[in-house]
């Protein structure tokens, strides 16, 4: 068991290090949205970061309900991705980046995102963390793969 949860992290860690964007999902009111989002992700695969003007109705919807997933994929719109193609759906709650985490993970995430330098230290910006719950790798079309890193319940009360 414990070397299949290896190879779904050593999956994971892959997709993640090959894609800068993700789709982020939020809702309000039971209406989902979605935003394209630059994102870093921490080695330990529990924590994703973005950032976001603090007047966007992404925002909005975080701190309406803090409960968010993002989408990650390889795609190359070929028809060969119904076969190659690898997702991960990543469920998770959002927080701001506390001031004595900010320079670890402003590194990290500059360090895949230095054209973001000068909007990430904006005023207008916040800069948050997606706390992770809960990974699904899909990948041949099919198949699914997941991986938990805390007790589902805490996701969904």
């Amino acid at each position: 068991m414990r070397q299949v949860e290896e190879q779904i992290r050593k999956q994971i860690i892959s997709l993640l290090d090959s894609q800068s964007l993700a789709v982020l999902s939020t809702q309000r009111g039971g209406q989902p949205y979605a935003s394209l989002m630059a994102f870093a992700h921490a080695d330990d695969l529990g924590t994703i970061l973005v950032a976001t003007s603090k007047v966007t109705r992404k925002h909005l919807n975080i701190s309406a309900d803090p409960r968010v997933s993002l989408l990650i994929d390889n795609r190359s719109n070929e028809d060969a991705d119904f076969h190659a193609a690898c997702a991960v759906t990543v469920l998770g709650s959002v927080e701001e980046v506390s001031d004595s985490e900010r320079e670890t993970y402003q590194s990290c995430y500059l360090a895949r995102h230095p054209y973001l330098e000068t909007f990430l230290a904006a005023p207008t910006t916040v800069f948050l963390k997606i706390i992770i719950r809960h990974y699904l790798l899909v990948n041949r079309f099919q198949h699914v793969m997941e991986l938990h890193l805390t007790d589902e319940m805490d996701l969904f009360p």
